[in-house]
């Protein structure tokens, strides 16, 4: 269970430095990890990352079906997402090949934000923009839209897919205005601290040696040549790999 302590340790890096950290203690294969395959646009970026347990959604807004078949889904959904501890980030596959109505807007954003959520995630679109950013409610989605359509839960609590990745109820989300990353539970512990661990050797070797460089860029080759050997030194003599380098 993801607790607010672990949420907020991670939450202090971005996501590509929670990958960092990520790569140099997992034992699986780089291109293993879960992340999202297409762009994605975050609509709040200035708020940093989010962190939390996804909670996962299939909507299908083109669909005039859904409301007279399934009256009462909405109800059911959101004791779904109660039920599930915080933080949790909200997962919603939109169906649609082609976008027509968005589930997230001003209500959802409130709605969710008191059932505990900290963000979302759609492979489709957001609406009423303004007030889910005065919010601070983080959405990450493909794109904007004007309307709602038939836009309500169709099924929840099942794996979902979206920007090319599989989303699983339960997974830990980590994601910013770089993307999102499920992170494995076999890598949970010690991964702040591995974030922690590359960032200061980045800066104690190769960016230290960029931003005191003061001569030519082929008398800088030596010193990056060295200092990237002491970045991989350092990192091995904690971690498995020599990290990024």
């Amino acid at each position: 269970m993801l607790d607010d302590r672990e949420a907020a340790a991670l939450a202090r890096w971005n996501t590509p430095t929670i990958y960092n950290g990520w790569e140099a203690l997992t034992r699986s294969e780089r291109t293993s990890l879960r992340v999202n395959l297409d762009p994605v646009t975050d609509y709040l970026p200035e708020a940093g990352p989010i962190v939390g347990t996804a909670v996962t959604l299939v909507i299908e807004p083109s669909n005039p079906r859904w409301p007279r078949e399934l009256p009462d889904a909405v109800h059911a959904y959101r004791a779904y997402v109660a039920s599930v501890p915080g933080p949790k980030v909200v997962v919603v596959q939109d169906l649609d090949a082609v976008t027509i109505g968005s589930f997230w807007g001003e209500v959802n954003a409130n709605v969710h934000r008191a059932l505990g959520c900290v963000g979302a995630i759609t492979d489709g679109a957001i609406r009423d923009l303004d007030e889910v950013r005065a919010l601070g409610f983080k959405s990450l989605a493909r794109r904007l839209c004007v309307g709602h359509a038939y836009a309500q839960p169709v099924r929840w609590n099942v794996p979902v897919t979206v920007f090319g990745t599989e989303v699983r109820p339960g997974d830990l989300i980590h994601a910013d205005q770089h993307g999102f990353m499920v992170i494995p539970e076999e890598d949970r512990e010690g991964l702040p601290e591995a974030a922690a661990y590359l960032d200061a050797a980045e800066r104690a070797t190769l960016i230290g040696v960029v931003a005191a460089h003061r001569g030519t860029p082929e008398e800088a080759l030596p010193k990056l040549r060295e200092a990237q050997e002491r970045f991989g030194e350092r990192v091995m003599a904690r971690y498995r790999g020599r990290g990024e380098f």
